[in-house]
């Protein structure tokens, strides 16, 4: 599954994002896919690598963090259900590809990054980054990346980060989804492949015409 996503701590809150390009090789499986995974209420999971194994590791999580809810009859923690996440990943790491972000908003810790890359490792980042993509654009993810940003600029930094490995990369592509996460709640929120702003050197999208 090239990927390119990418979740942004802000003040209040974070922003998740990614690109809808499901690749098989150099064929396209599906241009609209959604990589952005609820776990729970305020925690979303973005996937990259292999799209059964990041699947299925979603799946186990939210049956497991539905149990827990239930038991503490409260609001899972962001850091409990990365770490359950964690768990997985590196238990089965010879046998999944999978590299996986975790973030979310709870009324202990606020909004929270969480990476979990492949091989299983876990920590805590202000913004993190994966898939194919991610490459093109750690550069300028560290030049322009700073704490407590406004949601507005939040938001337009993780447009703008995408959008330029979507343009380098030849399997991320498609459109932009978005998920931002505050005390309340979750809001998604969509960016079609036309209205994803160009880079340096590519062709912008041409609307065709009526003969």
């Amino acid at each position: 599954m090239g990927t390119s996503i990418i979740a942004v701590s802000y003040k209040g809150g974070v922003i998740l994002g990614a690109d809808s390009r499901t690749s098989n090789g150099s064929y396209i499986a599906n241009r609209v896919a959604d990589k952005i995974t609820p776990l729970s209420d305020s925690v979303y999971l973005l996937r990259s690598g292999s799209a059964a194994d990041t699947q299925a590791i979603a799946s186990y999580v939210q049956y497991f963090i539905a149990q827990h809810q239930c038991e503490i009859n409260d609001q899972v923690r962001v850091q409990t259900v990365a770490h359950l996440a964690k768990q997985i990943a590196y238990g089965n790491k010879d046998m999944l590809e999978a590299g996986l972000i975790v973030a979310g908003w709870d009324r202990h810790a606020g909004g929270a990054v969480w990476g979990i890359p492949l091989g299983g490792t876990i920590v805590q980042t202000p913004f993190a980054t994966g898939g194919s993509g991610s490459a093109y654009i750690y550069g300028f993810c560290d030049k322009y990346f700073k704490p407590d940003m406004s949601e507005e600029d939040a938001k337009k930094f993780v447009i703008r980060a995408l959008s330029f490995a979507m343009a380098r990369d030849a399997s991320s592509g498609g459109c932009i989804r978005t998920v931002t996460i505050d005390a309340n709640g979750p809001r998604r929120d969509f960016m079609q492949g036309s209205k994803v702003p160009a880079a340096y050197g590519e062709m912008g999208h041409v609307q065709p015409t009526s003969a």
